[in-house]
């Protein structure tokens, strides 16, 4: 009789570390994904610059005699940009306050003992036209998708060919999105970047 009950104490310890440790994975795994995606994503209001977006970086701080002119252009598809003096440096992925310690990096010591550089990011818009009821140009916000953007434009109007919506990418991609389906199916909802076109046609009766 002893020996059972020891017996049934032993499995009952057993059974309790073994959850302990499935617990204690399981919420280390869910700590580690949580982290993951917190680094992923930038702080609220230091967006990442993007290709396309167009950026004004101005130089002070410089002798008088330098010429240096400022420099206002579009990020190029690769995501860099070619700046006064041929210099190139990669500035999609990066936020505004990075990219300008790159820029005063790559300049100094090599072209002046110092230098100071700013950059403005103008406010950047996508367009959605074709069949919505309020066609026009939206501002970018980060993280909005086609429906989210169709919803911006205060929806589809009546004549509405919702399965044919056409996504344009500044770089030239153009995408067919079947919008009654990404109702159901989140992954064929596309994301919408600065400068994308979003057109929506008409239904043929």
């Amino acid at each position: 009789m002893k020996l059972k009950v020891l017996l049934a104490s032993v499995a009952i310890l057993s059974a309790a570390v073994m959850f302990s440790g499935c617990a204690t994975n399981s919420s280390s795994r869910t700590s580690s994904a949580s982290a993951g995606s917190a680094a992923s994503a930038p702080p609220y209001g230091m967006e990442l610059i993007r290709p396309g977006d167009l950026l004004t970086v101005t130089f002070s701080d410089l002798p008088p005699q330098s010429g240096i002119p400022d420099f206002k252009d579009r990020v190029k598809d690769d995501g860099s940009i070619i700046l006064p003096l041929g210099v190139k440096v990669e500035a999609a992925g990066k936020t505004t306050g990075a990219l300008q310690q790159t820029i005063e990096a790559s300049y100094v010591p090599r072209f002046f003992r110092r230098l100071t550089v700013s950059i403005k990011s103008e406010e950047r818009f996508y367009f959605v036209g074709g069949e919505v009821r309020q066609p026009n140009r939206q501002i970018y916000a980060t993280g909005i998708t086609v429906l989210q953007a169709i919803d911006s434009a205060s929806g589809f109007t009546e004549f509405a060919n919702r399965k044919k919506v056409v996504l344009r990418r500044v770089n030239g991609q153009q995408f067919r999105i079947d919008c009654t389906k990404a109702l159901e199916d989140h992954t064929l909802d596309l994301p919408v970047f600065p400068g994308d076109s979003i057109n929506v046609p008409k239904r043929i009766w």
